[in-house]
Order: structure tokens, then sequence, then C-alpha cells
């Protein structure tokens, strides 16, 4: 198949070559749109009356040759066409008009661009001025509620850590679900970071012109085999021609958690406590545990009264940015040079995130047919980081400890066990560090070629090279470090990712109303990680941490992995008439991470289009400006396993001293891609001059060969190995709707509203497996044919026995039965942490010289199980400290409610059940910003060209019934394909209030 390819590339490009033309006046220029002055690439440029034409380029430049008693057309959907005689003039720039706006947008697409109009695909678009001054530390979290089917989910309100991305729904049971991220062709390192640290938080966004989103098959197939998950396309700004434009921006926030939760007092601990004593006859030692954590102080006249969720939160939470940019240029050389500062202080104690970034893009014009051009971004970031959710030195865990313990003793010092319940974590802010510092250059080199007006070559060469070492120690006072006198811990991890893109473009118009576009390439790509670590104790001084001062190397390792990809990609777009659209597109990828019998895949997808608003029936029309129908399928592929899944793997080994190897992987030469076949259906239209515009889109994906490790016989010497079994779909819709509310002089009013809805199915796994159940019994997520992954699965909680106070659960699945034990209680589905569906609206205003901008997002129809709450909801179950509603237990014979009777120790319905799964639903006004800027009367006596000051607000209000910290959670330690939905002492988001101003000069 790759070699059919490569034929027919060779054969199309050497079919270019043979065309001629009659030339005779080179007559160059630019054409540019009215509406922004910005270039306008994909203008059809011909020679009237002949079938001589070219296509401008993305910077809206072009050259042809003509006679001088000839005329130039130039048209381009959405704008109105303009003619031009050619005199004696070589250069002859244009400015268009826009006609239907709508159609004329021009969004970034694989190895090249488009407009709006052209498109046969789905693409959802950002442009990165809509999120340069929200204050989140990547820009994962900025797009949230922005982009129609593309779900944005932080784990917690911990700096630096993941977040979820999932673009049409979740393809994969074991296989990466995150989309494939290109910033300017280069294919980014989004994983493979120490511990839990986000690589995409390196990248400044406010560097950034637009994200493009590649959803369906048809857009995103030009990537192939890393395209299932959609393909997050990145571009950076550029110089524009002109007098060099300076701009600074200053913006200073500050933070707080979005909810505190309620948990109890002394005087509550205390009674809740001997109430649960003495219901199973052990008063006394209760009152003696009483003793002991009240340290100093008397619980008895609740002398003492800590409030330790205080204590997690950082009172001094906030963010600091100053960012400076540079850009111009002339006819040659345009350039674009920034540089930034960002700081957040986490909302918990002990993190808190600083970057440092440059960029510096340039690109030259050598001669008329030959470019040079290079994208240079550096970055450095520390983040100093936290421990897990379910870790006992995770700030929020001292919410467990007992509010009759004092913080410190008479002598000053942290309380720790056994005065404290659990282990005291403030002590960590006092004797620990754990810094991460990340050192990021992204590069891509370009030079693109006019081989003649119709044919370009570009060849690209991007590098992305990460460098990230971790440094931990723990004091002989802290968690860690006690039983050793200090604990340190170095881990240092580099991966040098390159790449290279080499492509032909063919621009041709035929006939006035022929127009052709073909793009054919190949791609490499090569990623190479080296991780190191070395961990010691017995350090002399909690003050000397580092590995030189430590009396006793414990442990170290090191390894090297690495991936390769080689692919021949080609794509065609025709448009007939301006109004029939049709694009083919293929790939083929070969990979080392796939078995010598399937080394190479091929990704075929097409697409058709009609701009029915194009016809005679309907052009012109003033109610309805646009109705364009599409249609697309096609094939994409997901690679995101491990490097060396198909091969025989040996480990070392060693017996008496002498070293050896042995066996560890089963191999599989047969080990290929997991494939998805999507189907998209979309609609756009345009109402009363593009006053309302919007889009409605069905697909459907169905992915097969899944990669799962299934059980093979025990005479193989394995127990598993991974094969490609099983299938899954995702199938939903999504709409987009914007609209001009007002449009007047001084006042105008826009509405942006998007909602996707998505419905996930696993429909096979290996032969006679019907699930993959819950872990462990602490776990209810699991995997069942039929079921969303990850679904959860147990015990249903029944409520409380008004007779006696037993926690109750349904016994049988009709769920007309009950029984008060937890190990007879009929397993069932219990809920769905998948939203049913998600959206936003953003309202945005102007008034004058202010404006303001609403954006409100939600989530709806998923579940949470709070995981936590077997331990701080477990009326008295122990001695952490419970929430409020834990009050609210069974006493008396005949009470009605759903927390049973406290018992000490005898885990009266604190078992993993649906008693901790609520509804996570909830409606969040995201950011809203309001902003003025100062008249320009006003500045120029100042020689400043633009000033504008703002607020900002992020996460300001919450709507939701769930009960935890926050809805928007899925705990870190867990977080998975599978393992969804879980809380378990993760932290809220933070709400944030910031101030900023931006001068341009």
């Amino acid at each position: 198949m790759r070699k059919a390819l490569l034929f027919v590339i060779a054969l199309f490009t050497l079919s270019l070559s043979i065309e001629v033309t009659a030339q005779q006046r080179q007559v160059s220029g630019t054409v540019i749109s009215s509406e922004d002055n910005e270039p306008l690439p994909g203008v059809n440029i011909l020679i009237k009356g002949t079938t001589r034409g070219v296509i401008s380029d993305l910077d809206g430049r072009y050259s042809i040759q003509a006679d001088a008693n000839e005329t130039l057309v130039f048209s381009f959907v959405g704008f109105v066409s303009k003619e031009f005689i050619v005199g004696n003039r070589s250069n002859i720039n244009i400015t268009l008009d826009p006609d239907a706006k709508t159609l004329g947008e021009v969004v970034v697409v694989g190895y090249g661009s488009q407009t709006k109009g052209d498109l046969t695909g789905n693409i959802a678009s950002v442009k990165g001025a809509d999120l340069a001054t929200i204050p989140v530390p990547n820009f994962q979290e900025a797009l949230q509620g922005r982009m129609a089917g593309v779900f944005v989910e932080s784990s917690s309100g911990k700096l630096g850590e993941g977040v979820k991305i999932r673009v049409r729904g979740t393809t994969s049971i074991s296989g990466g679900n995150d989309p494939l991220y290109v910033i300017d062709g280069v294919p980014m390192t989004s994983s493979g970071g120490i511990g839990l640290y986000n690589p995409l938080s390196d990248i400044n966004f406010n560097d950034v012109e637009s994200f493009e989103v590649l959803k369906d098959a048809s857009a995103a197939a030009i990537y192939g085999a890393r395209a299932a998950n959609g393909v997050v396309l990145i571009t950076t700004k550029s110089g524009v021609k002109g007098k060099t434009k300076f701009n600074v921006g200053i913006q200073r926030g500050v933070s707080s958690p979005t909810r505190l939760r309620e948990f109890l007092n002394a005087e509550e601990f205390v009674e809740l406590m001997r109430e649960s004593g003495d219901n199973v006859g052990d008063l006394a030692f209760v009152e003696s545990r009483l003793d002991r954590y009240s340290g100093w102080s008397d619980w008895r006249t609740n002398e003492t009264d800590t409030d330790w969720q205080k204590e997690a939160f950082n009172p001094d939470a906030g963010t600091t940015n100053v960012n400076f940019s540079a850009s111009g240029g002339d006819e040659k050389t345009r350039f674009f040079f920034s540089g930034a500062y960002d700081n957040q202080t986490g909302i918990l104690i002990r993190n808190d995130f600083e970057r440092i970034s440059g960029r510096l893009n340039l690109d030259h014009k050598v001669t008329e047919r030959f470019t040079l051009g290079a994208n240079f971004g550096l970055s450095r970031t520390q983040n100093n980081r936290l421990a897990d959710d379910n870790q006992f030195n995770n700030p929020i865990q001292l919410v467990a400890l007992a509010p009759i313990t004092p913080i410190r003793d008479l002598n000053g010092q942290l309380y720790d066990r056994p005065t404290a319940t659990y282990y005291n974590n403030l002590i960590d802010s006092e004797n620990a560090q754990w810094l991460n510092t990340s050192f990021r250059n992204i590069t891509n080199i370009f030079g693109e070629y006019k081989i003649r007006e119709d044919l370009k070559f570009r060849s690209e060469f991007g590098v992305d090279i990460f460098n990230q070492n971790e440094e931990q120690f723990f004091g002989s006072r802290t968690n860690l470090g006690l039983s050793t006198n200090g604990f340190g811990r170095s881990r240092w991890t580099r991966i040098f990712n390159y790449n290279t893109n080499n492509y032909f473009t063919y621009n041709k118009v035929f006939a006035e109303k022929h127009n052709f576009e073909a793009v054919a390439g190949m791609s490499f790509q090569k990623s190479d990680q080296y991780f190191t670590f070395v961990e010691g104790q017995e350090f002399p001084l909690d003050e000397l941490r580092t590995l030189a001062s430590a009396a006793e190397i414990t442990g170290g390792s090191s390894s090297v992995t690495n991936f390769t990809f080689l692919s021949y990609f080609s794509r065609i777009n025709y448009k007939y008439a301006d109004k029939y659209l049709a694009t083919f597109s293929a790939r083929v990828d070969g990979s080392s991470r796939f078995g010598d019998n399937n080394k190479y895949g091929f990704f075929p997808a097409a697409s058709v289009g009609w701009l029915v608003s194009e016809e005679s029936f309907l052009k012109g029309n003033s109610k309805l400006s646009l109705l364009k129908v599409r249609g697309s399928y096609g094939l994409t592929g997901n690679a995101e396993i491990g490097n060396f899944d198909h091969l025989g793997l040996f480990g070392s080994s060693s017996y008496a001293l002498i070293p050896g190897l042995r066996p560890s992987q089963i191999p599989n030469p047969n080990l290929t891609w997991e494939k998805t076949a999507q189907l998209d259906l979309g609609i756009e239209f345009a109402l009363f001059n593009d006053r309302i515009t919007g889009e409605l889109d069905f697909y459907d994906k169905n992915t097969t060969d899944l990669l799962l490790n299934v059980p093979v016989p025990a005479t193989s010497g394995f127990n598993i190995q991974r094969q490609n079994i099983g299938r899954m779909q995702n199938y939903g819709f999504e709409v987009v709707l914007n609209s001009v509310n007002v449009a007047k002089q001084n006042f105008t009013w826009n509405t942006s509203f998007n909602f996707a809805r998505n419905i996930n199915r696993v429909r096979e796994l290996a032969p006679g497996q019907e699930s993959i159940p819950p872990a462990s019994s602490r776990f209810l997520n699991g995997v069942f044919i039929g079921q969303s992954i990850g679904v959860f699965y147990g015990p249903a909680y029944a409520g409380v026995d008004p007779a006696n106070g037993d926690a109750l659960y349904y016994s049988n699945a009709e769920k007309t039965e009950t029984t008060n034990n937890y190990n007879d209680a009929e397993r069932m589905f219990v809920g769905d942490p998948n939203p049913r569906f998600f959206g936003g609206l953003t309202n945005s205003f102007t008034i004058g010289n202010f404006d303001l901008s609403i954006l409100f997002q939600g989530v709806f129809g998923n579940d949470i199980y709070d995981g936590g709450g077997g331990f701080f909801a477990a009326n008295g179950d122990w001695f952490d400290n419970s929430t409020l509603d834990q009050m609210n237990r069974w006493q008396n014979p005949g009470d009605i409610t759903d927390v049973p009777q406290a018992r000490l120790g005898e885990c009266n319905g604190c078992n993993a059940s649906s008693r901790y799964i609520s509804d996570g639903s909830y409606l969040r006004l995201r950011t809203m910003t309001l902003g003025y800027s100062i008249p320009k009367a006003t500045l120029e006596r100042f020689k400043v060209s633009s000033m504008r000051v703002f607020f900002t607000g992020q996460n300001l209000l919450t709507f939701t019934k769930y009960k935890g910290w926050d809805p928007e959670v899925n705990a870190d330690y867990l977080a998975s394909n599978v393992f969804q939905g879980n809380d378990f002492y993760s932290a809220p988001q933070a709400k944030t209030f910031s101030l900023g101003i931006n001068v341009g000069f």
C-alpha cells in the first residue's frame, strides 16, 4: 500500500510539471479583508475569459502572468468579487469586502489552511485572543465551554497537573484517549512527565494565534494513526508587515477555593464520638482517645477548636502575569517576539507554579519564490508539587484530624501522632520540599519554494525538547522521613522529539469553475526518552537536602525508550462553481510500536459539501444568507500504547549474585492500531444577513481492534498478552448557535452557544468476556458490554432501617428487598461518570469604550463517587472528623434519616456503595471579563496606540447539587480511562479575581 501511494504521489507531481501556460507579464500583490485588514489565503485570481488562474497563499500573496489588456477577477467565497484591468501595473493589491463573513473565516487544517466556506469536515476554532487574560496555568483549562463536542475537565485545583480532554467521547479502554497536539507543525510531547506533571503547562498561550480542533475523520484523517481522539492544532502568532508594534500586559489576581465543606466543630465532634462509642459499649475507650487527641487542652470544655480545613488552604493564593511582545516587518522579513512571566500561588498550601517563557517567530522572503522561517519557543517552568489525593501528606487530608487537637504543643512544635489522629502534614510545610523544574524548547524551521505559480514545496524540521528534574526531600519529622532520619529522591527525564514534514501543495482553477487543491508529502517523527532516578536516606540535618548529604543511597535506576513514525499523506480538495465541495484524504502510517506483520496502516477519508445558498434560487436571500450541508466518512487510528508492547521482552534477574535474564512479556507480531471509523453529517446556516449562524452535527464513531490485555493459556508461561480485541462506540450530536442580538454604533451584543450529547457504549470485549469488573471492593468503576466505560457497579444503598439504625442495601436487582449485610447486597449499576451532555454559553457586549464577556459552562447528567465519604461521612465509624451532615444520624427507633446509627469500628454503612454517589451536574460562571479601552484621543498625547484596563473573574459562581468540594473532579491517583468521576480528598477549583492592563504602542 505504501509503495502504491508513493507511486500515485510521484505520478501526480510529474503530471503537474508537464502543463505550460502562455505568460507575458508577471503581476503580483496581496489580498486582504476590509473587515480586519488581515491577509486572505485561498482567494481565486483568474484571467477573465480564460482558464488561467492562481490562488493566494497563506499570507494573501499571489503572482500571475497576464497581458496588459487582460482583466484580473478576484473572487472568494463569503466576499464580494472585484475586477481590475492589468494595464501597465506589475503590483496590484486588493481589499475585498465581506459578503457573508461566516464563509470567509480562515481556519487551519492539517498541512495548510482553508476558509470556513470551503470546509467539508468539522473543525472547532478558538482565537488565542479570547483566552489571553484567563488566569489558568495551561491552555486546556482555558478551552472549557468554548467548543462543541470537546469535553475538558481538570482533575482538581492542584496546579500543574493533568487535564482530561475528550473529543467526541472515549474511544479506548487501555490505550490513550487524549488528542494529538500539534504546534506549528510539530507533534508535541503531551505525556511522559515525571509523576502527574502536565507537559502542556509549559506552553504560554498568550503566544497562540488560534486553536483548531479537528473532530471528524475528514478533518483528522490526514494525521492517520494518531487522530482517533481528535487533533488540536496550535498556531502561534506571526509578524505583520508594517511599523513595529509593541504590547505590554500586566495582570494580578487573588484566588480562593470555589467551595468549602462544613466539618464538625469540637463540641459536635465530641458528641458524635462519645455516642459512637457508647452505642457499642466502648465509651471509656473513646474518652481515652479524646484525652490523647486533645493534647495540652481539655476536650471537655472545648478549649481547642481547630479548623483544619482552613489550615489546608492558602490565604495568600493569587496570580501574576507580565507579558511583552513586539511584531512588525517589511516586504521581505516579518517577526514576532514575546516574553512572559507567569506565577500562580495555589489555593492549597505548598503548591505554586511559575513559568518564564520567550518566543521568536521569523520569516524571510529570500526571493520571490523562496521563503525561510523559524518558530522558536523556550520556557522554564517550576512547580512546587503535592502528594496524590490518597496520601496523608495531601493538604486536604488535614480535615481528618480531630478539631479538639491543637496545631502546636506548648513548645511551639507541630503536633503529630499519636496526639494527632493521623499525620499532621503541616510538618511538610516546614520540613519538606518537592520541586519540579522543566525546560522546554519547541522549535520549527521551514523553507518554502514556489516551483510554479500553482505549485510549491515546503520542508519543515521541528524539535520538542523536554528536560525535567524533580527534587524531593522529606525531613526527619515528616511522614516519609520519620523512620529513616530524612528521605530524598532526585528524578530526571529528557525527551528529545523531532519531526520533519515535506510536502507539495498544488492550487489551480480550471475554466473559472473548477477549483482544485492537492497536498502530498511525507512525515517522519522520532522520540527518545531517558529517565534516571536515585534516592537516599539518613541525612545529618534537615537543612541539608541534596542527596550529596545522604549517608545511605538506597535505590536508583535508569531507562531508555523510544518510538518512531514514518508517514505518507495526501489530500485533494475540489470545488465546483463555488458551491459543490469534495475532499479526499489518505495517510499511510508506519510505527515502531506495532508488530512486524502490521507495521503499516492505511487511513482514508472522504467528505462532500453543498453550498445550497450559492444556488440561484437562494443566492442573495437576506433571510437565509448561508445554507451548507456536508457529510464525511473516514478511518483514523490510535497508537497510544507502550513503545514495546508487541515485542517479546526480557528483564534482568540474579541468582546468588550471578546476573541473568528472564522473560517478562510474550510477543505479538500481529499487534496493530485501534481503528475508528467515523460518520459525520452536518448542516451550517446563517439567517438574516448573518445575524444568526449555526452548525448542527450528528456523528457515529465505531472503534474496533481495541488494544486489551487478554488472558492467555498458562502453558505459555504468561498470564496476559496485549491483543487487538473488542469494540466501542461513541455517537451523538453537537449544536453551535451564534447570534448578533444588537449591532448599533455604541452598543453591541453577541451570543455564542454550544451544546453536545455523547453516548458511549462498550460493544465487545475478548471472546466470552462480558465485563471487566471493579478492581476491588474499594472501587466501583468497571467495564461492561452495553454500558458506558467506567460505569459505577456495586451495592445500591437503601437507606436506614428506622427500627434499629442499620444501614440497608438492596438485595435484589428489582430493589424490592433489602438487607443489612453488605456482603449479601446485590451488585448492580449504580451510576455513570460520563456526562449526558455539556456545553457553554458566551455573551459579549460593547457599550462605548466598555466591553463585557460572560461565559457560563455546564456539565450535566454525570455521577461522582466520593470515596473519601467512607472516612469523613461514616457516621462516627472512627476518629476522623466528620462532615456536618453526619449529625443527622439515626438515634432513636422511628427516626427517618439516610445516616445510619453511629457505631465505632463497625462500619455501619461506610463500605463502597451508592451511598457515596451523587449527581455531579453543574453550571458554572466560568469566566467574566469587563474591560475599558481608553479613547484614542486621550492616548495620542502619550504616543500610545491603545490601552485597555480589565477585570477578569474565573469560576465566580457554581450551581450544583454535589455535596463535595467541587463537582469538577477526577481524583489524581485513580484518573484513567476506566477510573473516572472519583473524588477522594481532591482540591476544589480556584476562584480568581484579577485586574490587568494592556498597553500598545
